[in-house]
């Protein structure tokens, strides 16, 4: 597991905060599925390299991967740490494809006209890790999978909210056109990380999409599987508060300093959710008004 620690190790991710809630066996096991997912958002995102060289390199990855779920040795070290993982919890093969189909939308295009365009991106970049997820943390409930779609599209929503001047500064803009249209925002602007109340209300109206697939989460996670849903939870807790900061903030975020919650809150969000886990806290808390 040494190269899949490293890479979770220097991303610092709030999905790496996640695990420590997480008895060792799961925790190693998200840790090499961190480790690949982390390993093909970099080759998608790592702009000094040719679209076609990415391409082709997120094409190997697919046949490695491959590879890994099936009966052959996989060639790259994070695969081959990783296919004991996937063979335990029998993950499949076409949601890694699903996901690195996510991937290659981020080289082929850096507009979505509609929220049916993004959701597809949401879903193949964030919930497919979520379905891949729920198979590590053990479910009964096969309503489970529908909570890990919700929470998936919820986390990347807040995601994209937050990092809009980020990805401008790669050219790219999630935000749907169609909303940009709606509220008057042009692309330049954007482009140029020009606040103004027309960005706010944008920003507001993709919010609030993102609030309902909280809710949706919140209210299909079955009562039987909310104990194994721990780090799922302390994730839906993590990015919800942070949403609520941007909100607060009237979803400046064009500015230079990028919205974060700090270590002291994200630890109480820790202590909160292993309280729950404790006692046995029915409601998850995140999703509500």
């Amino acid at each position: 597991m040494q190269q899949s620690r490293s890479l979770t190790k220097k991303s610092a991710s709030n999905l790496a905060l996640a695990f420590v809630l997480l008895p060792k066996c799961k925790r190693d096991a998200m840790t090499a599925l961190y480790a690949f997912c982390r390993a093909v958002d970099d080759v998608a995102d790592e702009e000094t390299v040719a679209v076609e060289t990415r391409r082709e390199q997120l094409a190997a990855w697919r046949e490695d991967i491959r590879r890994a779920c099936g009966n052959t040795q996989p060639r790259f070290p994070t695969n081959q740490e990783f296919q004991p993982v996937i063979r335990h919890y029998r993950l499949p093969f076409e949601l890694f494809d699903e996901l690195i189909k996510g991937c290659e939308m981020d080289l082929n295009r850096q507009r979505y006209e509609t929220h049916a365009e993004l959701e597809l991106y949401c879903h193949r970049v964030a919930s497919v890790v979520g379905l891949l997820s729920i198979e590590i943390f053990g479910y009964k409930n096969p309503a489970c999978r529908t909570y890990a779609v919700h929470l998936g599209k919820a986390l990347q929503l807040t995601n994209i909210l937050r990092d809009v001047r980020t990805d401008a500064q790669r050219g790219r803009i999630y935000l749907p056109l169609c909303e940009l249209a709606r509220f008057g925002v042009r692309e330049d602007e954007i482009l140029r990380w020009e606040y103004s109340d027309r960005f706010q209300k944008l920003a507001e109206s993709v919010a609030e999409r993102a609030g309902n697939f909280y809710r949706l989460a919140r209210e299909s996670l079955p009562v039987e599987d909310r104990r194994s849903m721990v780090a799922a939870e302390l994730m839906g807790s993590v990015y919800w508060n942070l949403l609520r900061k941007l909100e607060r903030r009237n979803f400046n975020v064009l500015g230079a300093q990028p919205t974060r919650l700090g270590k002291p809150e994200k630890m109480l969000l820790i202590f909160r959710t292993a309280l729950r886990l404790v006692t046995g806290t029915a409601a998850p808390n995140y999703g509500t008004p």
